[in-house]
């Protein structure tokens, strides 16, 4: 299974970003497509809190069309949100003390942690702060090598 990191959400999102039509095409494949796919609860937050930010985006992207945006993922029959179980707890404390993982990064452990928990093949991010947790497999998809073909 694939998951996908807040920043390409964001990028598919915003028209005004340089990898828009990319990170559209890819997302669209994958809520299209016939294999299971990803996204961690976190992400979704992350997005919202981004696309909406009147410091980070001029114009912000408005509310309801950013809830909207959510809600078109939401409806991808193979969509799988990657959430806390109870084994969360060993699963985020195992990719903290494998990187030595402090302050910001964090965040980023906890996805790392939930695509372990829910057996997640490949992190699809732009985000070079995946490198070196423990068990995920993170990818560029917006590079030119692109996605590896599915099995």
């Amino acid at each position: 299974m694939i998951a996908v990191d807040t920043n390409i959400l964001v990028y598919a999102h915003r028209a005004d970003s340089v990898w828009h039509v990319r990170a559209v095409e890819l997302v669209r494949e994958l809520a299209e497509g016939s294999d299971t796919w990803a996204i961690p609860w976190p992400c979704l937050h992350e997005f919202l809190s981004i696309v909406t930010h009147p410091r980070i985006y001029r114009p912000p992207s408005p509310q309801e069309r950013a809830m909207d945006q959510v809600a078109a993922w939401l409806e991808s029959p193979r969509l799988t949100l990657l959430t806390e179980t109870t084994e969360h707890w060993r699963s985020l404390r195992d990719v903290l003390e494998a990187g030595r993982i402090v302050g910001p990064r964090v965040h980023d452990a906890r996805v790392a942690a939930l695509c372990a928990q829910h057996g997640v093949r490949e992190l699809w991010s732009a985000d070079r702060d995946f490198s070196g947790m423990a068990g995920l497999v993170t990818r560029n998809p917006l590079l030119p090598a692109g996605p590896a073909p599915r099995k």
